[in-house]
């Protein structure tokens, strides 16, 4: 993700060549000429006849894990370190509680994978219950719910466990739920519970465990893989944050593409995203440093990202590991033993369940085979030094795919002629990134007008960024949203080769910003979760779609307005961006409709939904006319999407 301001200069001197008659661009593209606020009216006719096919799948999301967005983020598990994994965890996150002291201790392992715990030392003389805290995210969210807890356990102790959500700051407990245990010494065993918790009315609080220090006086106990769950998304064991997951869900995203993203690639070859190190018991993931150079639990695996396209009715897009890292790239007979590794993976995915991985997933939980239609081959292999041995790359795992899948729809991880193989084989999609500034943005309106129709692209990263502020959080304001609106409208409009899009950076924790802006922001406090502009953006695209692109007639060019109209049966959706300072008023024909809603986003050129303080959201309003002519009043830097039948 990092890699695209690279490519800026050549796309834009690439787009001039690219454009439709009926796209053509204002000269001014953000029309601030301030001599009027309004400019002349346009007359909108939506044609029922003609146009061309509107991929379902255009919409969704992409994600991999940075910013905390997993870990931390929307996987449920809200405690920090919990394995101890990644390049010298040490003691993060983690606090004594009482008169003890507490160690990483590498000599004790939980399991094979998870190689450390957390021995807590006892004082000879010690009287009192003691243990140990863990603070989570920069906190733990605390509320009116049921949670789950689990940990591993070794030393000799039977006696009572106390379990606790408390404000760290001002000492006020929130759960307070006591089990009682039996340990042994030598051997981890495992617990598992469940309690009640009151709510927080902030987001300073840690989970404690506490034991009865009379009982291990002078001695000591280990705890291993300490796990905190509130209640999930569909209620899954392992699974999504619900809060965050129902944001996600409520865009309507109709495909998923994961696992990345750089974080695929591995800052070594040994520290790429492996399929099989996800899958099974979490005490058997043992997690690794990620590209984005913290530790990544893989608690979020392979299984839990297909639960999740399950659970919101998405598309999986699955990228395989295509030989490049960023400490080394694997080509010709060096990257035989990995298409074993990618044959395994698809057995996992899609074999019966007598087959030999098959029957792994029927362990882990799922009998019947996954769903699984597109896979990408890597990811920006036209960066970081992959473009001279993709085209060789992409063809050993074209062939150890197709020959097993022919059905599956396989996507190059670039538009690169230059990257990619002579002839490519037929039936081939390619991916595409990019990011720009909000007039760079709009200025590829049409950058797809022209793309032959035979190629079918996906576009796996887009989005407008604004670095105003690059040591911190720096967040969607309306100009980016209303580029992006604009951009979508023409990646609609030629939606029937542009096959996928998806916004990226999904999500971002607030206190661990590397990438900003992103569409949803959280942290541990409550009522957290902040929608940008740039998410109503998606969401009033997404929800609104047709099967069919229809013909609009204009009295005006593209720029600064900009629509598509496009049509399901009998219900007409045209959507609208105002891309600069004058209000528009546009008037839209669609014949033979009589009412239906407008919705509409809008705010000043700068405005912005801050962190826990989100104030532009979209208004809806009925609307009901008598002979299929709507005036719509587009407000400078507004979205809008009309739907009447």
């Amino acid at each position: 993700m990092w890699s695209f301001v690279v490519h800026a200069f050549f796309l834009l001197v690439a787009l001039g060549l690219h454009g439709r008659v009926c796209a053509q661009m204002g000269s001014d593209l953000s029309a601030r000429d301030g001599k009027e606020n309004t400019s002349a009216p346009i007359t909108l006719t939506v044609s029922k006849e003609g146009g061309n096919k509107s991929s379902p799948h255009l919409y969704g999301i992409m994600f991999e894990e940075m910013d905390r967005s997993g870990d931390g983020g929307i996987h449920g598990q809200l405690l920090r370190n919990n394995g101890f994994q990644g390049s010298h965890p040490g003691l993060t996150a983690y606090a004594p509680v009482g008169d003890v002291d507490i160690f990483q201790d590498d000599v004790s392992p939980v399991s094979h994978a998870i190689t450390s715990s957390l021995q807590v030392q006892v004082m000879p003389d010690e009287t009192k219950f003691v243990g140990f805290s863990n603070f989570g995210y920069n906190g733990i969210p605390v509320i009116n719910a049921t949670y789950r807890c689990e940990f591993w356990m070794m030393g000799a102790y039977a006696g009572p466990i106390t379990l606790q959500l408390v404000g760290s700051a001002s000492g006020k407990v929130y759960a307070n739920h006591n089990i009682t245990v039996h340990s042994v010494f030598g051997d981890f065993t495992h617990h598992e519970t469940s309690f009640n918790s009151s709510a927080s009315p902030d987001g300073d609080n840690e989970w404690r465990l506490l034991f009865d220090g009379s009982k291990v006086a002078g001695a000591s106990l280990n705890f291993g893989l300490i796990q905190l769950f509130p209640p999930t998304f569909h209620s899954r064991k392992n699974g999504l944050r619900k809060d965050i997951a129902t944001a996600v869900d409520e865009m309507q995203p109709s495909f998923l593409r994961f696992a990345g993203g750089n974080n695929i690639e591995g800052l070594q070859i040994d520290s790429r995203w492996a399929w099989n190190r996800t899958i099974g018991p979490v005490h058997e993931r043992p997690g690794r440093q990620s590209d984005w150079h913290y530790p990544n639990t893989d608690a979020l695996g392979l299984d839990e990202y297909l639960w999740w396209c399950e659970d919101m009715g998405m598309e999986p897009v699955l990228a395989v590991w295509s030989g490049k890292s960023y400490g080394g790239i694997l080509s010709g007979p060096d990257l035989e033993p990995f298409l074993d590794d990618i044959r395994n993976e698809l057995e996992y995915i899609l074999g019966p369940s007598n087959s030999t991985y098959g029957s792994q997933r029927a362990k882990n939980g799922r009998e019947e085979p996954w769903r699984l239609n597109y896979i990408e081959i890597g990811n920006e292999d036209d960066f970081t030094g992959g473009c001279d041995t993709y085209p060789d790359r992409f063809t050993q795992i074209y062939k150890t795919i197709h020959s097993e899948y022919p059905n599956i729809t396989l996507i190059a991880s670039t538009i690169d002629t230059n990257c990619l193989p002579e002839s490519p084989p037929e039936g081939v999609w390619y991916d595409f990134h990019y990011y720009r500034k909000p007039d760079d943005l709009v200025a590829m309106f049409n950058w797809w007008d022209n793309q032959p129709r035979s190629q079918p692209v996906m576009v796996g990263e887009y989005g407008s960024r604004n670095t105003s502020n690059p040591d911190g959080v720096y967040w969607s304001f309306m100009q980016m949203s209303c580029s992006e609106a604009a951009h979508m409208i023409g990646l609609e409009r030629n939606s029937d080769v542009v096959r996928m899009a998806a916004y990226a950076p999904l999500l971002q924790h607030f206190g661990f910003t590397q990438w900003s802006p992103t569409l949803i922001g959280f942290d541990s406090s409550p009522d957290s979760l902040t929608l940008s502009t740039s998410y109503y953006v998606q969401q009033m695209f997404s929800r609104n779609r047709g099967e069919t692109i229809l013909p609009v007639n204009t009295t005006a060019d593209f720029g600064p307005l900009y629509w598509v109209a496009c049509n399901i049966n009998d219900t007409y959706i045209v959507k609208l961006a105002n891309y600069g300072e004058k209000n528009q008023t546009v008037h839209v024909e669609i014949a033979d409709t009589k009412s239906g809603k407008l919705e509409m986003l809008s705010g000043p050129r700068d405005g912005i939904n801050l962190p826990h303080n989100a104030t532009i959201k979209p208004t809806i309003d009925n609307v009901t006319v008598s002979h299929g002519i709507y005036t719509i009043q587009m407000g400078s830097w507004s979205v809008a999407v009309l739907v009447v039948s």
